[in-house]
């Protein structure tokens, strides 16, 4: 079984889940959804599972949960849905007063068993559970600093296991983990500081929960309340899900200690917020709150301006399920057009372990959408999505609705094009694969075989959110990166897998699994 406790680990499953919707047009991927919850006297291993599952659309490939008791931390975690990994035995087995969720998405890393979080290292003085939501860009930095570190008889440990955690949140984990003359609370005060790029950590000793947010605050972290204690999640639909009221963001450059004594905050780092703009997009679930602004209503709004900015005569509106539908609502209420439904979506869609044989796939195998075709024959469609990357699937779609007897397909976005790679979290393909990198707007509705094409202006999208554009991240839209990358040779989510070529990074990653 996939447990962790005292140091020791098993692999549970059979590694690696594959995805036989198109997995050579994955649209814009978030990297986590991180959950923490202090509360004695609560079913905390519950508490958490309910809050990963309504965390889930922000990653899909492993799932864990740390728990403690006071005495010991003991973690479960293996690759696949929340619902697949955990069952009432499992979660039965994880007692205590404070645990630590994750439901990952990689995108440092590989998707393997050894890069499944919530990450879990001993020390002399306890032991550290630690998820993470985001993506560090520093990280050949940081595995220089982790490199450095002692082992226990004081010199570097140089033998490589063969399990191997290939990710920055190891590297963070590991850094933690190093305080010989101060509390776990001192040396967090002195790590985070270190740390640039997008992160949103939970973490955990035996006693204590520990939060923290980037100072740009990129990724969201929300803070509710329990009648017996306090919860973090990425987004406030996991507090509402497990009855906790909202209290508040965690802000930019914060970082919360929960323990018996209560709760206190400590600012590592002046704020310059930088929140993500695609969170409003798609990232974050629509009944989610993000600085104040709804994100269905900052969606529906999108909708109304791209019909303000891009009218056209049709017969019916109609989104890409789920994710284009507030925008199409807004599209439809603003220009007077019937809302309707072109696309049928199959609700039980997830990871599965059966890839569909070559034959179907040369058969168009339609997993994730039919149309519906009393629908869509003989009328002219304005289709809303959120956004476009590849375009495989755009053109796959506009090609199922033409077989369906659609007369003309007008392809509305909710997003401007996506032109820039994200090193902050979403992984996005590289740049040379984005469509809109290099060709035009008429090309790329050629492209994708539609009438016409039309994109929501910038400025438009951001007046949508309701925030100003100096608060805002919009770096895959404009290439203007909030936080200084370093060269592109120490950028990329296999940077520690390439490590053996590095004398620096290969001498890390036998700190990092060695404890």
């Amino acid at each position: 079984m996939p447990f962790q406790s005292s140091g020791s680990t098993r692999q549970g499953g059979d590694g690696r889940l594959t995805d036989a919707l198109d997995p050579q047009d994955q649209g814009p991927q978030d990297a986590c959804g991180v959950f923490g919850v202090w509360a004695p006297g609560e079913d905390v291993s519950k508490l958490t599972y309910f809050g990963l599952y309504a965390l889930q659309h922000r990653g899909q490939e492993s799932a864990g949960i740390a728990v403690s008791n006071g005495r010991q931390i003991l973690v479960y975690k293996d690759m696949g849905l929340v619902s697949q990994v955990f069952d009432e035995t499992t979660l039965a087995s994880l007692k205590g007063h404070l645990a630590v969720g994750h439901c990952r998405y990689s995108t440092t890393g590989a998707s393997t068993w050894e890069n499944a979080q919530p990450t879990f290292r001993p020390t002399p003085d306890g032991s550290i559970a630690l998820g993470h939501n985001g993506n560090l860009i520093n990280t050949a930095e940081l595995a220089e600093a982790v490199a450095a570190l002692p082992g226990p008889d004081g010199e570097l440990e140089l033998q490589r296991p063969v399990e191997t955690s290939t990710n920055d949140t190891s590297l963070v984990t590991a850094l933690l983990a190093h305080h010989p003359d101060s509390t776990l609370e001192e040396r967090a005060l002195e790590v985070l500081p270190m740390l640039r790029g997008a992160y949103c950590f939970v973490w955990m000793n035996e006693g204590t929960l520990y939060a923290a947010r980037d100072p740009q605050g990129i990724r969201p972290l929300v803070l509710g309340r329990l009648d017996r204690g306090w919860v973090v999640a990425s987004e406030d639909a996991a507090l509402a899900t497990i009855g906790a009221s909202r209290v508040r963001e965690v802000e930019p450059g914060e970082m919360l200690v929960i323990d018996g004594d209560g709760l206190r905050s400590h600012t590592f780092a002046e704020p310059e917020r930088k929140g993500c703009v695609f969170e409003y997009v798609y990232l974050a679930r629509p009944d989610a709150t993000i600085a104040n602004r709804s994100v269905h209503e900052a969606r529906v709004e999108m909708g109304r301006e791209l019909a303000r900015q891009f009218p056209v005569d049709a017969d019916m509106v109609m989104p890409v399920p789920e994710s284009g539908t507030p925008a199409a609502a807004g599209y439809a209420e603003e220009s007077g057009i019937p809302f309707g439904q072109g696309f049928v979506k199959n609700a039980y869609v997830g990871r599965t372990f059966i890839q569909p044989s070559q034959t179907l796939r040369q058969l168009g195998l339609r997993l994730k959408l039919n149309a519906l075709e009393h629908q869509i024959r003989g009328r002219r469609l304005v289709v809303v999505d959120d956004s476009i990357v590849r375009g495989n699937t755009q053109r796959a779609q506009v090609r199922m609705l033409r077989e369906a007897g659609a007369l003309e397909v007008h392809v509305r976005i909710s997003s401007p094009p996506v032109r820039w790679p994200c090193f902050y979290g979403i992984d996005f393909a590289t740049r040379a694969e984005l469509i809109a990198n290099g060709i035009d707007t008429d090309e790329i509705a050629a492209s994708v075989g539609a009438d016409s094409l039309g994109y929501i202006s910038l400025e438009g999208m951001i007046a949508s959110t309701g925030q100003p554009t100096s608060s805002l991240c919009t770096a895959c839209f404009t290439g203007e990166y909030p936080v200084e990358l370093p060269d592109e040779s120490l950028l990329g989510k296999h940077l520690l897998e390439a490590s053996l070529s590095s004398p620096a990074l290969g001498r890390a990653l036998p700190v990092l699994n060695n404890p």
